[in-house]
Formats: C-alpha cells, sequence, structure tokens
C-alpha cells in the first residue's frame, strides 16, 4: 500500500491504518439521480413529490437491479416516521406504489421491515410519536397498494396493528380506525369471517363506546349481511338490530361525540349517514328520526349538534320514500333549520343556508322522479317566518327540476297566492316578533308577507336563463301577474284564465305596488330575452342578435299588450284596477291602431323608424296602466311625431316648398327626443334600454335642434344657475359641501339599510335626529335672532342695563309668566325657521342627485349617437359641450354619483369620439367654424389649472385637426421611379386645414409649455402630434430644436430632445424634408445638444439626470444617423463635450443613463472599460473549503503552522501563552475546537459573516474572559 508523507508534521500515515468506511445504508453505492428521488418525495410541494414517485417508479423499472429496489423498500420505509410532517404522506404514497408495481416484494417482507424499523417499544420516548405514524402511514400503503385483499395473514396484521395504535389517539386521533373500515370495505366476506371476525370482536362488542367502533360495526353489517346476521348481533350487542329503544341512548352519546369530532371540519360524520342507512334498512327509520335525530341531538341546542341535523336531513334526501320526505320536511329539524336562517341574518354569525342549498341542489340534479323534486320544492317554501318563506325568491336550485315539476310548481305557487294556506306552513315567530305584534293583525301580515314571496318567486323562474321551460310557461307567468297587477277578476270564464282563481283575502295597496313593480321587472327580462335557438329564421354572422322576441319574431311586448287589450274588451269578466277614462281608453285604441298599422309596414319592408316607433307606442301604451296622465300626453306626442313622419316621406316636394313657411314649428324627430328625454326622468331600467334602442333607430334623422336638446340636458352652467339659491342662502360654502357629502353618504347607508331591514326603520329615524340636533348646536347663532331675542327681554325689563340702579330687582310671577311665553313663541318660531332651512336643503339635494343620475341616462343617448353616427357633422357640435362638463366634474367637489358621471363621460369623449376610427368626411362648409373651435379649445387648453383636463382639450384640437386633414390614401405602390414623389405628396396632403393658422396655434403652445414653469401642457401631448401629423412636425421641428437649451427648466429642455428625437425617427418626416435642410437641420440640432451637455455639471438631481438621458438618446440618434447617411456635419465638438463626462459626480446613479452614454461613446470608436470586480477578503476565505483535497493528507488548518495565535483585542495586549506540560494537553484539544468553528465561520456564507459588530465584540470579550481564568488556572497548577 502506498505511505505518504508529511514534512509538516513530521510523521508518517499509511493508508491501510485508517478507520475502515461503512454503508450501512447503502447510500455509497448509489447514483446521485437515483437519491435525488426520496430528497423530493420529501418536499413540501405536492406537484413535486408526486412527480419524484413517477420518476422513481419510472427509473426501478428500467434498472431492474434488486439492490436498488431492496434499497427503495428500506428508504420509504424509513420515511414512513419522518420528523416532517408533510413527507410521511409522501413516503407512503411512494411505498403503495411501489408494492403495487413490483408484486415481487411480498407484503408480510414490508410489514416486517414496518414493524421492526417503527417499534413503538424499542423508540425513544420522545420519538414514540413518530413511530406511531411511521406504524399508520404503513399499514396505510399496504392498504393503498390494492393487494391487501389476497394476503388474509397481511389483513389480519395489520388490523392487529391497528388496534395496538388506539393507545396513541392523542397523536394518531382516529384515523386508525377509519383505515380499518376501509380496509373492511375492500376485504372479502370470505376473508371476514374466517380471519377478521375473532381478531375484531372486541371492537364490534364495544361499538357503542366511540363513533369509530360503531362505524366499523355499521361498514361491516353493510358489507357483509351474510356474516352479521340478527343472532351474531344479538350475541355482539344484545339486540337483534342497533336502532332499538333501548340502544337510543346510547346511539345519541355517540352522534354528539361524532358531532363535536367534526366540529371544525363542518361536515358531517360518517357514522351518522352509516347509521341512517342501517335504520331505514331495520325498517326503524321513524324511531330513528324522533327518537335520536330529533328529541336527542335537536334537544340539546348546541351547535355541533344542530348542524349535524341539517347535515343529516340534506343527506337523507335521495335515501328516503317520498311520505318520509314529506314527514322530515314539515318536522322539528326543519322548523329549528329555519329558525337558524333567520337568526343568522346578523353579521358575524355563522350560515347553514348555502350548505343546505347544495344538498338540495345535488339531489334535484341527481333525482329523476318530479314527485319527490315537488315535495322538496314545497317542503322548502312551506318554511315560512311569520309567512315570508326562508329561502330566497331567486333560487339557482330550481333549474335542475324536471319541466313537468317545475310546472306542477308553478301551478302551486300561484294557488298559495290566490288562497294563501297558512295553515298548512311550518311557520314560526321570533320572540320579539311575538311581543311586538297583535293576534288580530298577524293573520293579515303574514298573508302580506306570502304574497310579497310568491310574485319574485314566479318572475325569478321566468327570469332564470338555466331554468329549462318553455316560451308558455314564460309566458304564463307574465300573464298572471300583468292580471293581478292592474286588474280584478269579476266573474270566472275559460277565455281568461287568470279569472277562474278567486283572491282570499283580496289584494291590497301594498301588495299591488309590489306585483307592479315585480311586472316591471319581468318585462325588463323579457325585452332583453334572446330569441330561442330554434327561431326560424336566425341572424346572419354580421348581424347583432334580435332580443326581445318570441320564437316566431314576435316581440314580447307586443304579446303583453294584446292580452291586456283582451282583457280591456272582456269588461264582463274583469274590470281594470284603476279603471281608464274616456281619454285614456281613445289613447289606447289609438295606440293599438297605429302600433298595428306599422307592423303591416314592417311586414313589406322592416326599417329602424318603424321599429322604434312601435316599441315606443308598446312601452307608452303599457305604462298607461301605472302612469295614465303622463302617458295620456306622451301618446299624443306620439301620434303626431308618427303623422309628421309618415307624411314627410309622402309629401317631400310639398314639404320642401313649405320649409320656409314651418320653420319655427319642430320636427317630428325633436319630438321624439324629448319624449325620450322626459322618459328617461322616470326611475326604470326598461324605459333606459328601449330608449336606448329607439334612439338608435332613430339617429339616422336627428337634426342638429333635437341634439341640442340632448346637449342642454348636460350642460353644467345651467346648474350653477340653478343652484345659485343654494349658495346665496349659507354663509360658508366650504361647510356647506362637506356637510352635503357627508349627508349624501349618510343617507345612502341608511336606505340600504332600510331596505334590509324594515324594523329599523324607527331608530334610524331616531339616530338622524339626534344627529340633526348635534348639528343645530354646532351652527353659528342667527344674529337676527339674536337681536329678536335681546327685544323680548329688554321688553319685559328682563335684562340688565347700566342705567338700572339695581341689579337685585326680580320681576314677579306674572311678569315671569309672560316673558317665558314670549321666549317660548320665539324659540318656537325660531326651530321652525331652522327645520324649513333644513327641508328645503334636503329638497335641494335629492334633485340635485336624481338630474345628475337622469344626465347619466342621457349620456347613453350621446353615446348611441356616436356609435351609429360617427361620420355625421353633428358629431362637431357634441365635442365642447363634453368638454364643459368633464371641466366642471374635475373642478367640482365630487361625491360618488358625480364620479360616475364624469368618467361615463370622459370615456365616451375619449373612446367613442376621439379614438373613433369613422369620422366626418364632408367638412368644406364648415372650415371657418372649425379653425375657430380648434382656437378655443386650444387656448383653453393653455388656461387650465388641470394638467387631465387640459389633455381632453389638446386632444379635442387634434381631433379637429384629423377632420380637416380628412382621410389620406394609401399609395398603389406604382413604379420605383414614381414611388417617392406619390408618397411624398400624400403625407404633404392636409385637406381642408389653413397650415398657416395651425401652425401658428400649435407654434405658440409649444412656446407656452417651454417658457412657463408651470404650464398644464406636457411634452407627450405635442409627441402624439408629431407622429400623427408630419406636416406640422416640420413646421414645429426649428421651435422643438430651439428649446433644447432655452427652454425654461431641465424638463421642458428634455421634452424638447423627445419631440425632436421622434420628429426625425418618423419616415414621413424624412421625406418632407429635402437632404440640404436634412443636413443643416442635423447640423443645427448637434450645436444644440452639445450646448445643452456643456451646462450640466452634476448628476445628482434627478430631474438633471433625466434630461441628460433624454439628451443622449437624441444624441446617439443623430450620429447614427449622420455616420450611416454620411453627412457631412462636424461631430468633434459633440465628442469632446461627451469624453468628461463620465467623470462627474453621480454618473453612475442611473444604469439607464450609464448605458445610454456608452452605447453614443461606440460610435466614436469608445468602449466600455471592462471593471474588475474585487472579491471581499471574506468571500475569498468562503471559497477556500470549496477546493477539491487529496485524500491522505490533512487539512491546511489541521497542521501545527497553520494554528492561529490568539486574537488581539482593541487596546489589549496579546495574551502570551506559555508552553507548560500541565496545560498542554486540554489546550490541544480546546483549540482543534476552536479551529472547527473557525472552519465553520470561513465557510458559513452571508449568514455568518453579517453578524451585528456588538454581538462580535461581546463575543471576543467573552473569549478574553476565559484566556485570563486559565491563564490564572494554569499558574496555580504551577
Amino acid at each position: 500500500m502506498a505511505t505518504v508523507t508529511h514534512a509538516d508534521m513530521g510523521e508518517i500515515e499509511n493508508e491501510p491504518l485508517r478507520p475502515k468506511i461503512t454503508d450501512a445504508k447503502g447510500i455509497l453505492k448509489q447514483n446521485r439521480e437515483f437519491l435525488d428521488f426520496f430528497w423530493d418525495i420529501a418536499k413540501p410541494e405536492q406537484e413535486i413529490r408526486l412527480k419524484a414517485i413517477e420518476n422513481l417508479i419510472q427509473y426501478l423499472k428500467k434498472s431492474e437491479k434488486p439492490d436498488e429496489l431492496k434499497y427503495t423498500l428500506k428508504r420509504l420505509v424509513d420515511g414512513l416516521s419522518h420528523t416532517r410532517e408533510t413527507a410521511r404522506p409522501g413516503f407512503s404514497l411512494a411505498l403503495a406504489q411501489v408494492l403495487s408495481v413490483f408484486e415481487e416484494i411480498s407484503l408480510q417482507t414490508a410489514l416486517g421491515h414496518i414493524k421492526e424499523k417503527h417499534d413503538p417499544q424499542k423508540t425513544k420516548k420522545k420519538l414514540i410519536r413518530n413511530a406511531a405514524f411511521g406504524n399508520f402511514f404503513g399499514v396505510l400503503a399496504l392498504s393503498q397498494s390494492g393487494r391487501l385483499p389476497k394476503e388474509p395473514q397481511v389483513v389480519l396484521e395489520c388490523v392487529q396493528l391497528l388496534q395496538s395504535l388506539a393507545q396513541y389517539r392523542e397523536h394518531l386521533k382516529d384515523l386508525p380506525r377509519k383505515t380499518m373500515v376501509d380496509i373492511l370495505s375492500e376485504t372479502t366476506e370470505e376473508v371476514f369471517e374466517e380471519v377478521l371476525l375473532g381478531a375484531l370482536q372486541s371492537d364490534l362488542s364495544s361499538a357503542f363506546s366511540t363513533p369509530e367502533q360503531l362505524q366499523l360495526l355499521l361498514v361491516a353489517m353493510q358489507r357483509f349481511p351474510a356474516v352479521l346476521k340478527p343472532k351474531k348481533l344479538k350475541k355482539l350487542l344484545g339486540s337483534a338490530t342497533v336502532v332499538t329503544q333501548d340502544n337510543i341512548p346510547k346511539l345519541i352519546e355517540v352522534l354528539k361525540m361524532a358531532a363535536r369530532s367534526v366540529k371544525k371540519d363542518r361536515v358531517l360524520p360518517a357514522v351518522a349517514l352509516d347509521l341512517l342507512q342501517v335504520a331505514l334498512k331495520e325498517d326503524s327509520f321513524e324511531l330513528f328520526w324522533r327518537e335520536v335525530v330529533v328529541n336527542g341531538m335537536l334537544s340539546d341546542q348546541s351547535g355541533p349538534s344542530s348542524y349535524m341535523c341539517y347535515r343529516l336531513l340534506g343527506s337523507a334526501f335521495p335515501l328516503l320514500s317520498l311520505a318520509q320526505l314529506q314527514q322530515v320536511l314539515s318536522g322539528e329539524v326543519m322548523r329549528n333549520y329555519g329558525e337558524h336562517v333567520v337568526s343568522a341574518q346578523l353579521p358575524d354569525r355563522f350560515k347553514f343556508a348555502p350548505e343546505m342549498e347544495t344538498y338540495v341542489g345535488e339531489f334535484l340534479q341527481g333525482c329523476s322522479d318530479p314527485e319527490k323534486q315537488l315535495a322538496v320544492m314545497v317542503g322548502f317554501s312551506k318554511l315560512t317566518n311569520q309567512g315570508y318563506p326562508v329561502v330566497p325568491s331567486f333560487w339557482k336550485v330550481v333549474q335542475h327540476m324536471e319541466l313537468s315539476a317545475l310546472q306542477r310548481y308553478v301551478d302551486w305557487l300561484k294557488e298559495m297566492f290566490l288562497c294563501p294556506q297558512l295553515e298548512s306552513c311550518l311557520d314560526f315567530s321570533t320572540r320579539r316578533q311575538q311581543e311586538n305584534q297583535e293576534s288580530g293583525v298577524q293573520n293579515e301580515h303574514c298573508v302580506f308577507r306570502l304574497r310579497k314571496w310568491i310574485i319574485p318567486r314566479l318572475t325569478s323562474i321566468a327570469e332564470n336563463s338555466q331554468v329549462k321551460k318553455e316560451e308558455d310557461l314564460v309566458m304564463d307567468v307574465a300573464r298572471f301577474v300583468f292580471f293581478h297587477a292592474f286588474f280584478d277578476a269579476k266573474k270566472a270564464t275559460l277565455e281568461i284564465p287568470e279569472s277562474q282563481g278567486v283572491l282570499s283575502p283580496p289584494l291590497n295597496e301594498k301588495t299591488r305596488a309590489v306585483i307592479v313593480n315585480s311586472f316591471f321587472g319581468l318585462l325588463q327580462h323579457l325585452n332583453h330575452r334572446p330569441a330561442p335557438g330554434h327561431a326560424p329564421e336566425a341572424p346572419a354572422t354580421n348581424e347583432k342578435r334580435v332580443q326581445g322576441v318570441t320564437a316566431d319574431g314576435t316581440l314580447w311586448i307586443y304579446c303583453l299588450v294584446q292580452n291586456a287589450n283582451n282583457l280591456l274588451s272582456q269588461t264582463k269578466y274583469v274590470q281594470c284596477a284603476q279603471p281608464f277614462t274616456a281619454d285614456q281608453t281613445e289613447a289606447w285604441n289609438r295606440m293599438v291602431a297605429s302600433v298595428e298599422t306599422l307592423r303591416k309596414k314592417a311586414k313589406k319592408a322592416q326599417t329602424a323608424e318603424t321599429s322604434a316607433f312601435q316599441q315606443l307606442f308598446l312601452l307608452v301604451g303599457i305604462h298607461l296602466f301605472k302612469a295614465p296622465e303622463e302617458s295620456v300626453d306622451l301618446m299624443q306626442d306620439l301620434q303626431n311625431c308618427l303623422e309628421k313622419a309618415q307624411e314627410k316621406k309622402s309629401k317631400k316636394k310639398k314639404r320642401a316648398a313649405a320649409d320656409g313657411a314651418e320653420e319655427d314649428e319642430p320636427q317630428w324627430v325633436e319630438v321624439v327626443v324629448e319624449i325620450l328625454l322626459s322618459l328617461l326622468s322616470q326611475p326604470s331600467r326598461l324605459i333606459r334600454q328601449v330608449c336606448r334602442t329607439v334612439f338608435g333607430g332613430i339617429c339616422p334623422h336627428v337634426t342638429q335642434r333635437a341634439l341640442d336638446a340632448i346637449l342642454d340636458v348636460l350642460d353644467p352652467h345651467k346648474d350653477e344657475e340653478e343652484s345659485a339659491v343654494v349658495v346665496t342662502d349659507e354663509k360658508d360654502v366650504g361647510k356647506i359641501r362637506r356637510r352635503d357629502q357627508e349627508e349624501d353618504d349618510e343617507e345612502e347607508d341608511q336606505e340600504e339599510h332600510d331596505e334590509g331591514c324594515d324594523s329599523s326603520e324607527e331608530d334610524s329615524d331616531d339616530d338622524a335626529m339626534e344627529e340633526d340636533e348635534e348639528v343645530e348646536e354646532e351652527e353659528e347663532v342667527d344674529q337676527n335672532f339674536r337681536l329678536e331675542l335681546m327685544k323680548v327681554l329688554q321688553g319685559q325689563n328682563a335684562l340688565a342695563t347700566e342705567e338700572d340702579g339695581s341689579e337685585d330687582e326680580e320681576l314677579d310671577d306674572e311678569a315671569m309668566m309672560k316673558l317665558d311665553g314670549s321666549i317660548a313663541a320665539l324659540f318656537a318660531e325660531q326651530k321652525k325657521r331652522i327645520q324649513a332651512k333644513k327641508d328645503e336643503k334636503e329638497r335641494l339635494r335629492k334633485e340635485k342627485a336624481l338630474v345628475r343620475d337622469f344626465k347619466i341616462k342621457v349620456l347613453d343617448l350621446v353615446e348611441v349617437f356616436l356609435a351609429k353616427q360617427s361620420e355625421s357633422p353633428l358629431v362637431l357640435s357634441i365635442i365642447e359641450p363634453l368638454l364643459s362638463v368633464i371641466e366642471s366634474g374635475m373642478s367640482s367637489d365630487a361625491n360618488q354619483q358625480e364620479q360616475d358621471f364624469l368618467r361615463k363621460t370622459a370615456d365616451i369623449f375619449k373612446n367613442q369620439l376621439c379614438k373613433a376610427k369613422r369620422y366626418c368626411r364632408s367638412v368644406s362648409d364648415k372650415q371657418e367654424e372649425l379653425h375657430d373651435m380648434m382656437e378655443r379649445v386650444l387656448t383653453r387648453a393653455q388656461r387650465l389649472n388641470d394638467s387631465s383636463v387640459s389633455l381632453y382639450y389638446f386632444s379635442a384640437s387634434l381631433y379637429l385637426l384629423k377632420v380637416l386633414r380628412g382621410h389620406i390614401a394609401t399609395a398603389t405602390a406604382p413604379s420605383e421611379g414614381k414611388k417617392e414623389s406619390v408618397s411624398v405628396e400624400q403625407v404633404g396632403a392636409m385637406g381642408s386645414v389653413d397650415a398657416e393658422r395651425v401652425t401658428s396655434l400649435f407654434n405658440g403652445a409649444l412656446r407656452s409649455f417651454m417658457t412657463r414653469r408651470k404650464s398644464t401642457l406636457s411634452g407627450a401631448m405635442f409627441i402624439d402630434l408629431f407622429t400623427r401629423f408630419p406636416v406640422l412636425c416640420v413646421r414645429l421641428l426649428d421651435t422643438a430644436v430651439e428649446y433644447i437649451t432655452d427652454g425654461v427648466r431641465e424638463h421642458q429642455q428634455g421634452q424638447a430632445c423627445a419631440m425632436v428625437l421622434r420628429g426625425l425617427q418618423t419616415k414621413e418626416v424624412r421625406l418632407l424634408i429635402n437632404d440640404a435642410h436634412w443636413t443643416e437641420l442635423c447640423e443645427k440640432i448637434v450645436g444644440q445638444v452639445a450646448e445643452s451637455l456643456k451646462s450640466v455639471n452634476s448628476y445628482k438631481v434627478k430631474i438633471v439626470q433625466e434630461k441628460v438621458a433624454k439628451v443622449l438618446e437624441l444624441s446617439q440618434f443623430l450620429i447614427r444617423t449622420i455616420q450611416q447617411q454620411k453627412l457631412t456635419v462636424n461631430l468633434q465638438l459633440l465628442k469632446d463635450v461627451l469624453e468628461p463626462m463620465n467623470q462627474l459626480e453621480g454618473f453612475r446613479k442611473t444604469g439607464h443613463m450609464e448605458d445610454t452614454y456608452w452605447g453614443v461613446m461606440k460610435h466614436f470608436g469608445v468602449l466600455k472599460p471592462k471593471v474588475e470586480k474585487t472579491r471581499k477578503v471574506g468571500e475569498e476565505q468562503a471559497q477556500k473549503p470549496v477546493l477539491k483535497k487529496k485524500k491522505g493528507f490533512l487539512p491546511e488548518t489541521k497542521k501545527r503552522k497553520t494554528r492561529k495565535k490568539p486574537a488581539v483585542l482593541e487596546g489589549k495586549e496579546p495574551a502570551v501563552q506559555e508552553d507548560t506540560g500541565a496545560g498542554e494537553t486540554g489546550k490541544k484539544k480546546k483549540n482543534k475546537n476552536k479551529n472547527k468553528k473557525k472552519r465553520k465561520l470561513e465557510g458559513g456564507g452571508e449568514e455568518t459573516g453579517q453578524a451585528s459588530p456588538k454581538k462580535a465584540k461581546a463575543q471576543s470579550a467573552g473569549k478574553q474572559k476565559k484566556q485570563k481564568k486559565k491563564k490564572h488556572k494554569q499558574a496555580g497548577g504551577e
């Protein structure tokens, strides 16, 4: 064998004398790839674990090495008791997969390894928990391998092992029992009877002790009924069945234990469902439900027990017969569930309703019996709180009902609406409700609440697109709701199905108001309802999908108007709740006739105008029932509009000649617009949607006067005139605005609260009055009131003055009573004045909110017009009104409603107007007007104080410029020689633009931006101008170049560079500039850039850094362009300025500026110097241990010459070590330990290197004290 000599140590080490290295685990024999699988299996990420298991199986299949398979089994068994909890399931799953794939590994062998490795008897006390988990996960792996049923002996040993783990319940909970249940479910009857029954004898006998043991028995009974016969059960339990009267108390206790065990998991214990199934099998369901569930669990009145009853109820639906369903749905569990739903509406309460909805939805989805579906839906609809069902009116589970069950459910709802059978409902009341309401009012109140719920439930069924239903059902619901909203039955007839039902009791006004609102909500949905997929005429691919029509193309609203007309004609059988007057009847008849005429015309040729009038007539006609007086006037205006529109088409020539005489008379479209505006003032989503549709149809006919009527509504200056009264009444406008905004927020919150909870109205009113009183106290005292009070006091001689000689004189009783009366009257009058002011202020605030909401709706019309008529010249008249709205909205203290209005206006202006691809092309007669408008908006943009508003004005000027320039056709690219000349002509074309005037306008704006320190304009605006309009860019380029050095601030100078750079980069600009001018321009820009860089002394300020970055970007483009095009421009001056720039202070503050600088210098042949990174001493020491050492040599730290001397502390002399014989050996051992620590510190990375200096100092001081103590001991020993 080789011998190695170390001169430094003077010793010889022979290699055979080294201790032999043992590899008990066989790790050194395995390769790195194989070992990495086990590291990945232990990682917490599930995806990594699963991928590692898959790769391990594939690797073992390919390698086919017995030693690797043996090592895998050993390594996986070891990992079952891993200290990291997330690693144990990974090793268990991996072991299950290995045993499943490689059947040559016997389960007995694997189980033996598990028992031997994780024997709790041989394990240290602190590792018993890990050993218990190792045994459990080992058995779980054997069970999951799928091979366990094939080896009965192993099954028996696994069950026995799980039974032995029951003593570690504090660690494993009920996991062993659950695993036993899983093993039983996979075991054959023969193996159970011959092998397991004896082993499980004790567990089965004590089934009523714990939920796990009871579940074990129940699973065995369901899995092996031939083995556990009644005689066998008699021996085990003492009774032939599980659910008996004697076993009831035991079952209740076990279920309570199970309920408490799953309190945090919020699930139904498996033992409860198994017990329910066994009860059904033993025909003892009624006994189980009555004694165990209702009298036992529910009477416990604890949360876990109650929630388990609810879960058991939901889980029992698929298992019960129809009679049993009706029994449980009308029992105490349902009543208790209803009380929970009502009480859980309070905040911070656990709500079980979503979970019950899931149970019901799953039952309806999986049940095909319409009778059972109907029973469940009716059962939940009958669960009422003072007549109001606890389930919501819009319940998603309805979508899973069969069509026949749904139809019967709708019929039941209609019957309950007509004759509410409160005695059949499972009704309950809270204690507070019972105290607050008298018994006489109770019945009427319950009827109202039930009807109030039924109508929204019917409309929700018709509106829900997920519910499978036919059009006849939808129309049936709509007819029913419409009839009871506006009609009463006098006599039953077959022609009117709604008249056959008798209302008992009759409808009151509150109920009818609810029905009216529900009907118009349903009508809104029907107007949006898409045409069915089986419609005979499907829309074309490029046509918008038709909405609001039936399968045959008829409007839904027309069907309802026909039904209403039929009802109005059947006066013998029905009567209108509010009978029509003669004028209203005449208006209705004219409307029906007009609609029929329009329908006939539409069959010949459908036009947008015809459709618009038809929808308007139908909408106003249906509103005759809700607001007859307003609708009659609108109907008359509509009739006049229709007649004028028809006359315009039939007598064009005559009307053209008579235009001069009828100039003042408004056209039909203007009247229609006025009607639409009046309709929009009503709070109805249906009206808003119909108005959008109607206006979209008449957009091609809109005149300037009609459009002005819309824009006048949006005019903010009119609002200021109207609100002037409010401002002059108060002294402090700022306080008013803040107080108004606070009151707005408070009232919005109060309204939302009132909608959700009717019972809190009185309390909220009291709170509001208290707040008002507090505000009154804070207000300043009215001077007029003070003067009047002084007069009263002086009149009664109750106010002391200087002239009064005696201050002690008091008034007699009569004078005092008279004074009190005068003061009381004065204060009462003052209180009335204050209240009147408050009422007036509140009225104005509400009016303002309504006006703002109305304006938001009117914006819909503007949006529709811009979308439909974007090429109309009328669009140009919308620009300035929208800008005024944006400007006024930005400057005011806006609440949420104001912000929504402003946001919508800005969105319409930016996206629908300025960014529209289609715009007005014919502006030859409006050139002067558009130039004046451009001058106004551009001048206004410079005078504003808000930059964001200025951006909208500048965008408007660019839009007007685009309209004046017109569309530029792209070149067809003829021959190469003519290509450039054609492109130049196209690029230079400016259409109707007055180039000189426009150039002067934008030149003034550019100079304003460059010379004003606080300009609202920005460089991005002019960059956009330069990009979109190259002709103006060429005309303004010289001005921009001038301000590279003359800008008022560094920001403006940098923006000037950005503008020039964008202009030079634009290809169209290069085409418009000839070569001589281009060379001259480049030379001028180079001079300006050099001059600008000369003025830079340092880069400390951020604004200077940004400016220099912009200048360098421009310089880089200039130098590259000059060098590529070989222009005769001297760059030496620029080079001389650039060279010393990298030496200035703060040069390396921003990487972008530094990179740009070296990019510029690269064009001059100067490259960025390479900077060698200097390594720190600590980093070099940290890298030393990485070097590989030859085997057989001592490391450098172990050699004598490298033994380190004691550290020298600050301010102290180094300690001198004395080589005494007595302390020599002890010092060597301690020095070895010190060297180990030092090596760790040297190679420990960043964490140890970053220790705090205080801690290091304390440690060094501690070491020094220890060294002194050692010296004293050594001296004493000597």
